[in-house]
């Protein structure tokens, strides 16, 4: 058994310089490689992240802009409505204003055409009545002075 130790003392003895050649070259590719590698992959990192974070705010703030302009020209859609309805309703009074101004003309010029007609009929009636008196005059003498001829 101690041969076997004594082996095994000598192979580690063999190889401890193997060993720390393994551990230097170790921290040297940690230092010299590996660590500005994982900086530069975490810059890489951030950068890609901070780029899609940045695109996600644009994208927001682009919806957000999207979203306020709609509402304005909803709002615009809104007024021009509200306008067009004013608007329509001024010109229904008018109209109905129009209406019954000319309903009011028409409504005189009947009753004018009535008083006239009446005044007419007046007349008529008068002119009747006198041409009916001398009419029944002249019938008369005419029937009188057939029977005495």
């Amino acid at each position: 058994m101690d041969q076997t130790l004594n082996a095994l003392g000598q192979l580690l003895v063999q190889a401890l310089p193997t060993f720390f050649i393994v551990l230097l070259l170790f921290v040297y590719l940690r230092q010299v490689f590996f660590l500005p590698l994982g900086r530069v992959l975490a810059a890489r990192d951030e950068a890609t992240a901070g780029a899609r974070r940045k695109a996600v705010a644009a994208l927001e703030h682009a919806n957000a802009k999207a979203a306020a302009y709609e509402e304005q020209i909803r709002a615009a859609r809104n007024e021009i409505y509200r306008e067009q309805e004013e608007q329509r309703r001024l010109w229904r009074e008018q109209q109905t204003a129009q209406i019954a101004e000319a309903r009011r003309n028409a409504e005189a010029q009947v009753a004018q055409a009535r008083a006239a007609l009446a005044l007419e009929a007046e007349a008529a009636k008068a002119s009747l009545a006198a041409e009916t008196q001398s009419l029944a005059e002249s019938i008369s003498q005419t029937i009188l002075q057939g029977r005495t001829a």
